[in-house]
């Protein structure tokens, strides 16, 4: 593969990494769903929240995200990529990400990497396998502090 093909490979496979870190933000589940292979496999927390297919993920992630007093903001950057065949790869991303859950009352802000699996369905980059294992995780009370929000996304 020459090296202006490498570097369109890597740049949709970006692309689909950004798509599911917004989907997850802004809880676009069936667009999400889009992103997975149906076999797709996950291990959040370092394997604490693993899931078999891309349907056991898609239940996680509606049945702990899905509440309007949920807000997440996931920002994933310096990727490392790496094209393993015209139609495998393997990815790693720095995560940090902060959590307003108004239910619990507590704020949470974190750091992770993840390691992702791609594999290339129909000329379309799908997540195989992704998870993370966190570098810290921090939660505060929410009360205690005085928070509350002044803005949020319109349903």
């Amino acid at each position: 593969m020459d090296f202006v093909k490498q570097l369109e490979e890597i740049e949709a496979i970006k692309r689909l990494k950004y798509r599911y870190m917004r989907c997850i933000d802004q809880k676009l589940w069936k667009e999400m769903e889009t992103c997975f292979t149906p076999d797709a496999t996950s291990a959040y927390s370092g394997g604490k929240y693993a899931f078999q297919g891309r349907d056991a993920i898609m239940k996680f992630l509606t049945e702990s995200m899905s509440r309007p007093t949920f807000l997440s903001s996931h920002r994933v950057h310096q990727p490392e990529i790496e094209l393993t065949s015209p139609t495998t790869a393997t990815g790693s991303w720095a995560l940090e990400d902060w959590v307003i859950d108004e239910q619990h009352g507590i704020t949470i802000h974190g750091a992770a990497f993840y390691r992702d699996e791609y594999v290339k369905v129909g000329g379309e980059w799908k997540i195989r396998h992704t998870g993370y294992e966190r570098t810290f995780e921090e939660m505060a009370p929410r009360k205690e502090q005085g928070w509350r929000i002044t803005q949020r996304k319109a349903d």
